[in-house]
């Protein structure tokens, strides 16, 4: 006899890699892979963990508080919002929920690696478009659409190159998909593009049938450690979500730091002013090395994306980083062996990254 088998698209998962926070050596390393808030958390979303008392009670089900305050803030009836255990649960659910062997899953070269684990989770074929210079096009999704496409992801801004689709061309994808075809829109990087640039998603899923989008508190809200995340669609969308979600799947700590962190707005806006600063002199450091072959892209995340096509390899700049202590993403496994994502940190962090940058650079030749 055998051991139990899993069945064939479970087996062809490659296990998502997360960012990592120690060099080869097991040496801490100040971490500038993952995306998190180098401001760190709102001091009252931290008093409110505190205070969380019965930990031998189960969390509400429904999240019900921290939704209403959700649906105050963004205009959101909250029925029409569905919590999760971070937004990578609802990415998965949306596949789970609208996809299986038999039905295709469309995503964009260089996306999110959780979209493919997610279809092939579910049994269904991952379908990849062809990307414009690292970033989203709609005009190469568009005609990968079939009868048998369920669901397309697009990640606005893009992870992990930064890249960000305006309102326009998403309002132009949407138009053109099939009614019955769920377009998931996955805003992690949502609240750090500025207000007037809003890429109109949530208004799209307050009009549509077949528009779902999600956000997580990971990111601007610097609570990654909690693992919230929510989404928002029709009713028939959250339904189809909540019947499948985990029944208690986000904690009485995490419901109560987000409410606290969703209050102090001011720590998110700070956290934006902050990004969009650094991000800009990051820039501008890395783009005085553009006679050595070394290009950020474009970025409206709280990251960018450097590609090495000189002398200097994103391997050996990821070393050397790691040798001056700090560790950055490293992005082989997702096709980008010559790309470096690096997390906007402190402005120390920062100029301490783009002199080392510098030094390699003008070592290599």
């Amino acid at each position: 006899m055998t051991a139990p088998q899993p069945k064939p698209w479970i087996a062809a998962i490659h296990a998502y890699v997360p960012g990592k926070s120690a060099g080869a050596d097991g040496r801490p390393l100040i971490k500038l892979s993952a995306n998190e808030n180098p401001l760190g958390t709102s001091p009252a979303a931290l008093a409110a963990k505190a205070g969380v008392q019965a930990p031998a009670r189960y969390p509400d089900p429904d999240s019900k508080a921290l939704r209403a305050a959700l649906g105050a803030l963004h205009g959101i009836d909250p029925s029409l919002i569905v919590c999760g255990t971070g937004s990578d649960e609802l990415l998965h659910l949306a596949a789970q929920g609208y996809a299986g062997p038999g039905d295709e899953v469309i995503y964009v070269r260089y996306g999110f690696s959780v979209y493919d684990i997610a279809a092939r989770r579910c049994g269904a074929e991952p379908i990849v478009a062809a990307d414009r210079d690292y970033g989203s096009e709609v005009d190469t999704i568009l005609p990968l659409v079939t009868g048998k496409t369920r669901v397309v992801f697009i990640a606005n801004p893009n992870n992990p190159t930064g890249s960000f689709l305006p309102q326009g061309e998403i309002a132009r994808l949407h138009a053109a998909l099939p009614a019955d075809v769920l377009l998931v829109i996955d805003q992690a990087y949502g609240e750090y593009v500025a207000p007037e640039d809003d890429d109109g998603a949530l208004a799209l899923a307050a009009a549509h049938d077949n528009v779902l989008v999600t956000r997580t508190f990971s990111k601007i809200y610097g609570l990654a450690g909690e693992r919230i995340g929510w989404g928002t669609g029709a009713a028939g969308i959250v339904d189809t979500l909540n019947r499948i979600r985990g029944p208690f799947n986000v904690s009485s700590t995490g419901q109560a730091t987000a409410l606290a962190a969703l209050a102090d707005q001011d720590f998110v806006a700070m956290s934006r002013r902050h990004n969009t600063a650094e991000r800009a002199r990051f820039v501008a450091a890395i783009e005085a090395l553009g006679n050595h072959g070394i290009r950020p892209l474009p970025s409206e995340a709280n990251f960018v994306l450097i590609l090495f096509e000189g002398r200097l390899s994103a391997e050996a700049a990821y070393n050397g980083l790691a040798e001056r202590g700090y560790i950055t993403r490293w992005l082989p496994g997702q096709g980008l062996p010559h790309g470096l994502r690096i997390t906007i940190g402190t402005a120390e962090q920062m100029d301490a990254i783009a002199a080392g940058l510098r030094e390699m650079a003008e070592q290599a030749g």
